[in-house]
């Protein structure tokens, strides 16, 4: 029987707690349930993989201040929210906040165990992509600090011309960096240096890195830097023509 896929119920209303526990069990489900959300979020396993249907309106934390907290916590279980007649406006904050789904009551058993089956397929998307990012971080750690960071601007992607002149290294140096990584991550293309990139979390923020120059600065300063060197060379051609 343990090894049955596990449902939660959270429900105030014994009724339908029974009532969801003799489908779940008969649909060859584990069904564990809850008369409130602050019984739930103190006592449930996280570690094991399941979903929670839960119902959005109880006495004691309705369904969205729980589905709030369990984001908080850090409790990445899917839910399917269950909700009365003209909860629409409340269901509509759940799917927001990450619900997989939301049934009305009276619900059709064929939808929630449709319900059931994509919040459990969502579940396995979701640790196939975490197995994905330890997988990369641990080829990623095999790095050095300077080519984690030549890959982190590829991730962003800015061109080596800038990540040379953020780093304070040369061009020529980049692509030696960037060789480099690219055998020890053991791919063969560019691309897919950049998708281990990704699968770890590289390129997802905001900024490349505190304190460093931004790819427009970078820009400026070379189109600076190239004023400079051809307005002296024409002083200098201005100065040695015969007067």
């Amino acid at each position: 029987m343990d090894d049955l896929p596990l449902v939660h119920v959270v429900d105030d209303e014994e009724s339908v707690r029974k009532s969801l526990s003799f489908l779940l069990k008969t649909s060859h489900y584990r069904a564990q349930c809850w008369a409130s959300g602050s019984a739930f979020l103190k006592d449930v396993d996280r570690s094991e993989p399941a979903c929670v249907l839960l119902d959005i309106r109880m006495p004691d934390m309705d369904g969205i201040e729980l589905q709030e907290k369990m984001n908080g916590h850090g409790i990445g279980l899917p839910v399917i929210m269950l909700t009365g007649h003209g909860d629409v406006s409340l269901a509509v904050r759940a799917m927001k906040a990450g619900a997989v789904d939301f049934l009305e009551k009276p619900f059709d058993r064929q939808k929630l165990l449709n319900a059931i089956d994509r919040a459990f397929a969502q579940l396995a998307d979701a640790e196939a992509r975490r197995d994905q990012m330890d997988a990369a971080q641990v080829q990623i750690a095999a790095l050095t600090p300077r080519e984690r960071e030549v890959l982190e601007g590829l991730a962003y992607g800015f061109p080596n011309k800038t990540i040379a002149f953020d780093l304070g290294i040369s061009s020529r140096t980049v692509e030696v960096h960037r060789a480099n990584l690219m055998a020890k991550l053991e791919v063969t293309n560019f691309a897919d240096a950049l998708r281990i990139a990704f699968a770890a979390g590289m390129g997802s923020g905001r900024e490349w890195r505190k304190g460093r120059r931004n790819e427009g600065d970078a820009l400026r300063a070379t189109d600076e830097q190239w004023h400079d060197d051809h307005g002296e060379k024409q002083r200098d051609t201005q100065y040695q023509h015969p007067g």
